[in-house]
């Protein structure tokens, strides 16, 4: 029988066309509201993170009609815990976690690698620049802008956005195609936090991506070894720009960063239209198992 999943706010205050699930993503049996009066028919609520924040814990579902005993709140944030705030007042609300995060219940990446049926020639795109960085929320504190400007003092790089050159309209993927490199550099540190940064700036660029997020061991866990380069791998931002123009000059090592094209193709996350259905279908497949989200600070943050 059909699922309804009822978004509580649509994200930021955006009106959102909902999907068509099954054509979509061949997703059968979703029907997708933002219309409170099917309050008490809801399988789920979607709550999400940033517009809580905004509204208070006021702004959630009140007593009347009360909470139907089957329904699944559901919590769901894609910004890391440093741009996550009043997560202390929420324990004992949510029933499921959908985020980032591969320990969320429902687990929805900013990117990921499949293996399409019938593999595809990669072709690399012609390369006439070094190195490129896309960057709108621009903060001195970071440690992005800090290892930045440590870096520019050996080669130059290329700044788009907040700060630097504009970026042709809808023409980011095709801007940084021309380049090498590109810094993949997260605006915060967390488990498993490696967005669209890397996914589609980087990788559906076709440019080699030079990140500074988790550990490498956390990149390592969502894409090959040899796919990437990490800031930790250099005891030094000068010892990373002379490797950076070692590979500009030595044509077979770099090329060696695209070997995983021949086995695997990029998924760039849709939003929401994607996590709307995968909430979705992941309620279809739970069965009638409720569970709470006791703590939901103490997860999110570790």
């Amino acid at each position: 029988e059909a699922v309804t999943v009822l978004l509580w706010w649509e994200p930021f205050g955006h009106p959102w066309p909902l999907p068509d699930c099954r054509r979509r993503y061949n997703i059968s049996g979703c029907r997708l509201s933002a219309d409170r009066s099917r309050f008490g028919e809801a399988q789920a609520v979607l709550f999400h993170h940033r517009d809580l924040a905004l509204h208070g814990a006021e702004g959630l579902p009140r007593g009347s009609p009360p909470r139907p005993p089957r329904q699944r709140w559901v919590w769901m944030n894609f910004e890391s815990p440093s741009h996550s705030p009043g997560l202390r007042g929420l324990a004992g609300l949510f029933n499921w976690t959908m985020s980032y995060r591969r320990d969320s219940d429902v687990f929805i990446p900013y990117g990921c690698l499949y293996v399409p049926p019938a593999p595809r020639p990669f072709v690399l795109p012609r390369k006439t620049r070094l190195v490129a960085w896309v960057i709108s929320n621009w903060n001195e504190e970071h440690a992005r802008v800090r290892y930045y400007r440590q870096l520019k003092e050996h080669l130059p790089i290329d700044v788009y956005g907040a700060r630097g050159l504009a970026l042709a309209e809808g023409g980011l993927v095709e801007t940084v195609s021309a380049y090498k490199f590109y810094l993949a550099f997260e605006n915060s540190q967390h488990t498993d936090y490696i967005t669209e940064k890397l996914w589609r700036n980087a990788f559906s660029a076709s440019a080699v991506p030079v990140v500074l997020g988790p550990r490498r061991a956390n990149y390592e866990r969502f894409i090959p070894p040899d796919s990437f380069i990490h800031v930790d791998d250099f005891p030094s931002p000068r010892l990373l720009a002379t490797y950076l123009k070692f590979l500009d000059k030595n044509k077979p090592s770099y090329r060696r960063y695209f070997a995983w094209r021949k086995k695997y193709e990029v998924h760039v996350a849709s939003f929401w239209d994607e996590h709307f259905c995968k909430v979705c279908e992941a309620v279809r497949t739970a069965g009638n198992q409720i569970k709470t989200v006791r703590n939901l600070a103490s997860w999110f943050e570790s």
